[in-house]
């Protein structure tokens, strides 16, 4: 299962923003990450129309989440950058060709749409397990404790 780069960017925007006591700017979040705010803002939006993230105007606006770290799923941030659409579509190669199956010997899917559609949904049931909280507890016990109070000072910290 190949994923976007913008999965990479929009996991770490949420994990960055489940720090945040604040509304964080794009652009403070595309310093953060050393990217292109332009490309950034594509992930974020993608995030808000998901429902992740919400972004206010104005002088002290930006982006934070819309519910707790520990309710968002890198699930719920791969369907919102990479969309719905499964990773593996059968063609029915099986009734194509000199040795073709016929259409009624077709009644269920075939071997390998099965193996390939028991293999997505164990890829996103591991997806839906592991929540934007566990992502920042994991980071904290990878470190010597200190990356999330670095991050939140980082962040609130004014540029």
């Amino acid at each position: 299962m190949k994923l976007s780069g913008g999965v990479e960017w929009g996991l770490h925007c949420c994990l960055s923003l489940s720090q945040a006591s604040a509304p964080v700017p794009a652009a403070r979040l595309a310093e953060l990450h050393g990217v292109s705010p332009t490309y950034l803002a594509k992930q974020l939006q993608a995030l808000a129309r998901a429902g992740l993230v919400r972004s206010t105007q104005g002088k002290v606006g930006g982006y934070e989440l819309t519910r707790g770290p520990e309710a968002i799923s890198l699930l719920d941030v791969v369907r919102a950058i990479d969309g719905e659409a499964p990773a593996f579509r059968c063609t029915e190669i099986r009734q194509r060709g000199p040795l073709a199956a016929p259409q009624s010997a077709c009644v269920r899917p075939c071997a390998i749409a099965r193996a390939m559609l028991a293999a997505e949904e164990a890829w996103r049931a591991a997806l839906a397990d592991v929540s934007i909280a566990d992502l920042a507890q994991d980071v904290q016990g990878d470190t010597d404790g200190t990356a999330m109070p670095r991050l939140q000072a980082w962040l609130t910290a004014t540029r």
